[in-house]
């Protein structure tokens, strides 16, 4: 089972334990050998089960929450641990429900290692820290035209924003290297960041990432891969971006749409209209015109199979 799954299943055992904490604690301290029951310490056991559930299934890499289990499992024995002393209780019962929790804390503290340790690409803060917060979208299009003409293309960074629509502008210094990048946020908010050039491999890649304290941190890499039998250029990106919160996890979202694949997406299927039309059709200023992105018409005309946008 992978890691994400392991934490997932467990996250759901946690919940799944917690309400029969709460909904039938005498009933549970009778399965597992405690003869009289404490239905109000159960009661606090299921909502802490509870509380690492809903924060286990809430965060894509949930070390911290897991973390938490395995102190909660440390409780649980000391409180069987306590429970065999009474005579009344059912040592055998006991016995076997602590074998049970003693091998729930093990998969508890191996996933929780695993989670802490484990590496995730381009996810660590300026003190080196792991930053679970970092996501990766990669989306492909397949586009009538050379490499060598795309690459030229998105080379000159200025085009960007002729196809990424989000974008105000993007402006280049003295260093050829660098970038200075302008997008729309919310409430007229300006989002602004620079990015230097990480890799650069003529008709072939593009890399780039965000320098400096960026409004938006991410990093990305475009392909130019040249299509079976002639048929052009399949592009392909891959984009590793951070998600913050507070005001900047708003402007970053109206930065990028709702899902940020899904804006990845859209910026292919312009750059497609750009290269192979010169222009985005767009209703924007009319009465029924749309706010951004392109008409409604050609979102329909997008849908056929015209070309295919790859999820991976």
């Amino acid at each position: 089972m992978k890691l994400d799954q392991l934490s997932r299943a467990l996250g759901y055992f946690s919940i799944g334990l917690g309400l029969a904490e709460i909904v039938a604690p005498r009933k549970l301290g009778n399965c597992i050998g405690v003869n009289k029951s404490y239905p109000r310490l159960m009661r606090f056991l299921g909502l802490r089960e509870i509380a690492a559930g809903v924060g286990i299934l809430s965060e894509p890499k949930p070390a911290g929450w897991m973390s938490s289990r395995v102190l909660g499992d440390a409780m649980d024995l000391a409180l069987l641990g306590a429970a065999f002393v009474p005579s009344k209780n059912s040592r055998g019962r006991l016995a076997t429900a602590s074998a049970m929790v003693l091998g729930v804390t093990a998969l508890d503290l191996l996933t929780s290692r695993q989670l802490t340790y484990s590496k995730s690409p381009g996810g660590r803060d300026a003190n080196g820290d792991i930053d679970w917060r970092v996501k990766r979208v990669i989306k492909s299009i397949q586009i009538s035209r050379s490499p060598e003409e795309l690459y030229q293309f998105w080379r000159d960074v200025t085009n960007l924003p002729n196809f990424m629509v989000h974008l105000e502008s993007v402006s280049t210094s003295t260093d050829p290297r660098r970038s200075h990048w302008v997008a729309k946020g919310p409430a007229g908010k300006r989002i602004e960041w620079d990015a230097e050039l990480v890799q650069d491999r003529k008709n072939e890649l593009i890399s780039w990432r965000t320098v400096g304290k960026a409004d938006v941190r991410h990093a990305g890499t475009v392909q130019f891969l040249r299509a079976p039998g002639g048929r052009g250029t399949i592009v392909r990106v891959t984009m590793e971006y951070q998600s913050p919160g507070g005001v900047l996890g708003i402007a970053f979202a109206r930065l990028f749409g709702k899902e940020p694949g899904q804006q990845v997406e859209d910026d292919l299927r312009h750059l497609k209209q750009v290269i192979e039309t010169g222009l985005i059709p767009t209703t924007k200023g009319q009465p029924a015109g749309r706010p951004t992105g392109t008409s409604k018409k050609f979102d329909r005309q997008m849908a056929q199979p015209q070309y295919t946008v790859k999820t991976y």
